[in-house]
């Protein structure tokens, strides 16, 4: 199965950047698109999120648009997510996970990474 590991986090200042990285292995042809979600402390996971291994489309949460960029390099196997203008309020947990081509759903996940965001 696919595996994901993540890395990037840290702990920034509000309106700074950061660049999380997604690095796939195993047989990354059975999943078609990455996406990001984060689960901040007493919430829900939610959607930021995704690109497709192939082509351009890219899709995201209002909250991040404008201020997050997913790309990726099939090249590297490796799938990133460009943070700008980062807010308290996007201090989570975040995971990248890949979306099976067979099942439709998000099958695998890595472990997360954490991104917190001071005033």
């Amino acid at each position: 199965q696919v595996q994901l590991v993540e890395s990037g986090g840290g702990l920034v200042q509000a309106g700074d950047s950061l660049r999380l990285s997604c690095a796939a292995s195993g047989p990354t042809f059975s999943s078609d698109v990455v996406g990001w979600f984060r689960q901040a402390p007493g919430k829900e996971r939610e959607f930021v999120a995704a690109v497709y291994w192939s082509g351009e489309s890219t899709n995201y949460a209002d909250s991040v648009k404008g201020r997050f960029t997913a790309s990726r390099d099939n090249a590297k196997n490796t799938v990133y997510l460009q943070m700008n203008s980062l807010k308290p309020e996007d201090t989570a947990i975040y995971y990248c996970a890949a979306r099976d081509i067979d099942s439709g759903e998000y099958d695998y996940w890595g472990q997360g990474t954490q991104v917190t965001v001071s005033s």
